[in-house]
């Protein structure tokens, strides 16, 4: 919470958009839920609906991320058609010829204008789009200029209501899925619009991640929550998540140089370290880390490194699979954190190893199956609401979360672990109970 409240007053003092009347009226219409939803309970609503209208987060990956996993999930039974706010509707022409394969991907990002017109981070974008060129019938830009005056917001309702109402004549029968602002999806909003334009078909409002509903749900482990007849929202990424994320979008949009990640990072170390009851500034290492302030890792932004002739050979091969698979990795011998991709549950888990370390004095021998435990315990507490795959991998880091949210194992047990010799981390390991 302390990471938490810290990046939302930056955010809040460089973005002066937050207090509009149509903000509010999205933020005033999600407050409670109605009931948690299983995946197949959630499968069953997304399958009964003919329009899935998505909310988007557009600084956050995860959530173009689960709008292409949804494309490939309907299309297994069912044809679909995405439609995104990304693409300007003027720009149709140009994404044709792309899904005709006339154009390469840069060629396709140069002339949609894409970083100047749009500014999020492509890849996910592109994922999603790669994916509807596999797996859907069409892809249809629903978005109109201006975007940056929210006086004319509303009409950027209406212009996307038309041109989803084109896209239903065009394929009747396909599901729609619609990728716009997750501010739209008020019901007074963009769903409004669309009923009215499209009164016979069943439409579906997607949220995701909502703030309040999130910390609400968390206690229960929830996946998805029902927040009405017609809208439910899923959680893949957490509040925190959310904001950094905006946070680095915003630093790169007020800078010519590449993004600098460490302020994230750190502030997720520092959440932790706050969360487990760890100071910052203690002079002993007994039971605190000592001058864990001063133990802070650099920061290495990987994408500086491709552009610094001879810098990507300091990059062990071992880290470089790492960064693949999980966008940064901590590395003991140098106390640094390489980073390429900005993922809170790994970020959140290569923060742990780095607390681990600076416990243990930083020292370079650690077992791997300790350090792996604390890790994927370190994502769990940071990003509760998440389902990543990649958090399901170790039974031990699981079950001492487990055992910490349910009240049995304390903080300062937790600490030992971080502190403790691998022979005595195993044993405290060991004791705990399968949950």
């Amino acid at each position: 919470m302390h990471a938490l409240a810290a990046v939302r007053r930056e955010i809040i003092l460089r973005d002066s958009c937050g207090g509009r009347k149509y903000l509010r009226e999205y933020t005033q219409a999600f407050r409670k839920y109605d009931s948690v939803l299983t995946g197949g309970q959630l499968n069953q609503k997304i399958a009964a609906a003919d329009i899935l209208l998505v909310g988007d987060y557009h600084a956050l990956p995860a959530s173009q991320r689960f709008a292409a996993s949804l494309i490939e999930q309907i299309s297994v039974t069912r044809r679909v058609v995405l439609c995104v706010e990304a693409v300007l509707s003027r720009d149709q022409a140009i994404l044709d010829s792309w899904w005709r394969r006339e154009i390469s991907e840069q060629e396709l990002r140069k002339r949609l204008r894409f970083d100047r017109d749009w500014g999020y981070a492509w890849e996910p974008s592109f994922e999603l789009l790669s994916s509807a060129r596999d797996h859907a019938d069409a892809i249809y830009g629903l978005d109109c200029m201006p975007r940056e005056d929210m006086r004319r917001i509303r009409s950027r309702d209406r212009h996307a209501a038309a041109k989803i109402s084109e896209a239903r004549s065009k394929h009747p029968g396909a599901v729609i899925l619609v990728l716009f602002g997750e501010s739209h999806m008020a019901p007074e909003h963009l769903p409004r619009l669309v009923k009215e334009m499209l009164p016979t078909e069943s439409a579906l409002i997607i949220l995701q991640n909502v703030d309040s509903l999130y910390w609400q749900a968390v206690g229960e482990n929830a996946a998805a929550v029902n927040t009405g007849s017609d809208s439910v929202c899923v959680f893949n990424s957490s509040p925190l998540e959310k904001y950094e994320s905006y946070r680095l979008c915003l630093e790169r949009w007020n800078s010519d140089d590449q993004t600098d990640f460490a302020p994230a990072v750190y502030n997720v170390i520092f959440s932790l370290a706050r969360t487990l009851g760890f100071r910052m500034d203690s002079p002993h290492n007994g039971t605190q880390p000592k001058y864990l302030a001063d133990s802070l890792p650099e920061i290495v932004n990987v994408g500086e490194l491709e552009h610094t002739p001879g810098a990507p050979g300091v990059i062990a091969g071992g880290v470089l699979e790492r960064l693949e698979n999980a966008g940064c990795c901590y590395v003991p011998g140098t106390n640094q954190i390489f980073v390429r991709e900005f993922n809170m549950p790994h970020v959140a888990g290569e923060s742990a190893r780095f607390l681990r370390h600076a416990c243990r004095g930083m020292e370079k021998e650690d077992s791997s199956q300790v350090e792996a435990a604390l890790a994927h315990f370190g994502a769990r507490l940071l990003s509760p609401g998440t389902q990543a795959e990649e958090q399901k991998l170790d039974s031990q880091g699981e079950r001492i979360y487990q055992d910490y949210v349910e009240g049995r194992i304390t903080r300062a047990r937790i600490r030992r672990l971080f502190f403790g010799n691998s022979a005595e981390t195993g044993a405290i390991l060991d004791g705990l109970r399968l949950s």
